[in-house]
């Protein structure tokens, strides 16, 4: 999109894109991941354990740098099949802190390792990652009336993402804090968080009322 204007109110959160539709703010860096990708509803165990992952590579970083280097992460870490995964070793880390194509941060990389174990432990128990990571839908009680810029920018955790923090904590996964669960949560539908006025938000609203919940 080019040449995209600033809403009115300006602390709205909102441009105007080229094509006259409101979007989110960020769009204009990602035009296409906020269009088509984020926050539709995911139910597919190896996409749901990719984003959970790339999440933790962007800690203290910004989304934008992991996207850009999201096609080299699936080359290096095998498109995220977390069994795969899970059988990474020494020789594994190695080959991939000398990658320049990822990030090369040794505790995020082991993580990677440790949570694809811890995957298929939680996979063998209750038979499917999606169906366990929807169980922390939150209520509508526990949603805000309105999503807005005020609302996003003063709540970088909802208590949704600090019950699953504390859940998957419990069960040995390691960057997975309640600030980055809610962005896994943002990204994959948990919750619609396109701010009142996009115009995807009323697609990922309708996507989320016709998707099947993982039993």
């Amino acid at each position: 999109m080019s040449n995209p204007t600033l809403f009115t109110p300006e602390n709205s959160g909102l441009i105007i894109a080229s094509d006259g539709g409101a979007r989110c703010l960020w769009h204009t860096e990602m035009p296409e991941y906020h269009d088509l990708e984020w926050g539709y509803p995911c139910d597919d165990d190896r996409k749901l354990f990719e984003k959970i992952c790339l999440e933790g590579f962007q800690s203290g970083l910004s989304w934008r740098t992991i996207l850009r280097k999201r096609e080299n992460f699936r080359r290096a870490f095998s498109q995220f099949d977390f069994d795969a995964v899970a059988r990474f070793d020494d020789t594994d880390v190695a080959r991939l802190l000398a990658d320049q194509g990822i990030v090369r941060h040794r505790a995020k990389i082991l993580s990677t390792i440790n949570n694809a174990k811890k995957a298929r432990e939680l996979i063998d128990e209750t038979g499917s990652l999606a169906a366990w990571i929807w169980k922390f839908e939150p209520d509508r009680n526990e949603r805000p009336k309105k999503v807005d810029f005020a609302y996003l920018h003063g709540n970088p955790a909802t208590p949704a993402s600090e019950r699953m923090s504390k859940a998957l904590k419990k069960r040995g996964w390691t960057f997975v804090g309640p600030t980055t669960l809610y962005a896994f949560m943002q990204a994959v539908g948990i919750v619609n968080d396109h701010i009142e006025g996009c115009v995807c938000r009323s697609r990922i609203e309708t996507a989320r009322k016709n998707f099947k919940r993982p039993e």
